[in-house]
């Protein structure tokens, strides 16, 4: 980036800050990360209205369904961090394994390019540290 375009990104941050502050002073101090500990996954019966039957009654599992939402999360890029990382946990409590994540996520890389696809890698790694359980698939 150049100084002019750098100079630029900074003031367009500052006049959204601004405006934020405007319109509601509390979101000077929101932590968007803070409701990922919340919330760390859905409860079973909003994964099963949301991505299991009671939508699509003769359509995909739950499990498939938040393999696809993985795919789409990981070409949107970084702007969906904290959907990804929420995305993986309620896909692995729903049977899928980590090595199905991974793959799922290499096969995007085709579609969203090699940063996105590293960027989602490094949040399912942590995502799998996190949860410190061996559900890599390799013994599946």
């Amino acid at each position: 980036m150049n100084d002019e375009f750098t100079k630029l990104f900074r003031q367009m941050m500052e006049q959204g800050q601004e405006m934020a502050r405007a319109f509601n002073p509390g979101l000077e101090t929101f932590n968007p990360g803070a409701i990922e500990k919340l919330f760390p996954t859905m409860s079973k019966d909003m994964l099963e209205m949301w991505f299991g039957k009671t939508f699509n009654r003769e359509g995909l599992d739950a499990r498939t369904r938040l393999l696809v939402t993985i795919a789409a999360l990981v070409v949107l890029g970084a702007q969906a961090e904290a959907q990804l990382r929420l995305t993986i946990r309620n896909a692995l409590a729903a049977g899928a394994t980590e090595r199905e994540v991974a793959e799922v996520i290499f096969q995007m890389s085709m579609f969203g390019g090699v940063p996105a696809m590293t960027k989602a890698l490094e949040i399912a790694q942590g995502v799998f540290d996190a949860q410190g359980s061996d559900k890599s698939g390799e013994n599946a």
